[in-house]
């Protein structure tokens, strides 16, 4: 099973990935974007350079490049294998803020990751809701995107709530208000819920 986490800065989306991880079980690859290849990860250094200016095309492709690599080196062999793979955000990422956030559109955003992914899809998407004004607070400012403000984690919110109703077949909404225990029971709900679809279950 491939699940992908999503959500602005600063919704705890990191943390659930990883304990999501851990209650897959120790077969379970658990990646990020961008990064999880050499390559990606020299794109995700770039990408977070607050002192470095991008046009929102090229950071969409930069993204897209990394995506790609993930793809196929980490994501698809994990896959075959009959591994699980949890990602800590995917192509709604891109979808969300270079689409939404930073103008670009959700389709184009869209049909640019689709091709980057040669179409593979998570088999669920969780996406961590939170307020962007709370979200503020939680985030440290660290990067391009954590420094862009208020506002633009407020857009992209808007084109992640665009999305949800686009991809309804994949994409559960996750109350990311509480502790990080009830959030993982939350994310755990809606992940047995996914296996029991496919006659599996999960230890805790």
């Amino acid at each position: 099973m491939f699940v992908s986490l999503e959500g602005i800065d600063g919704s705890g989306k990191s943390t659930q990935a990883k304990l999501l991880a851990e209650a897959l079980g120790p077969e379970t690859v658990l990646v990020r974007e961008p990064g999880g290849t050499a390559a990606a990860e020299r794109v995700r250094e770039l990408l977070a350079d607050g002192e470095l200016e991008l046009d929102p095309m090229a950071e969409l492709l930069l993204f897209c490049a990394a995506r790609a690599d993930l793809v196929r080196r980490a994501i698809r062999p994990a896959l075959e294998a009959g591994r699980d793979v949890v990602s800590d955000r995917f192509a709604d990422s891109s979808a969300a803020y270079q689409g939404g956030g930073r103008g670009i559109g959700i389709d184009l955003a869209e049909r640019l990751s689709e091709a980057a992914a040669e179409g593979l899809r998570p088999d669920l998407t969780l996406l961590i809701w939170i307020d962007p004004e709370q979200a503020a607070q939680r985030s440290g400012g660290e990067d391009r995107f954590e420094a862009a403000g208020v506002e633009f984690q407020r857009a992209v919110a808007s084109a992640y709530e665009q999305i949800a109703v686009r991809h309804a077949d994949r994409i559960v909404r996750v109350d990311g208000s509480g502790s990080v225990d009830e959030v993982h029971a939350r994310v755990m709900e809606a992940v047995k819920a996914k296996l029991d679809e496919q006659g599996r279950n999960v230890e805790r």
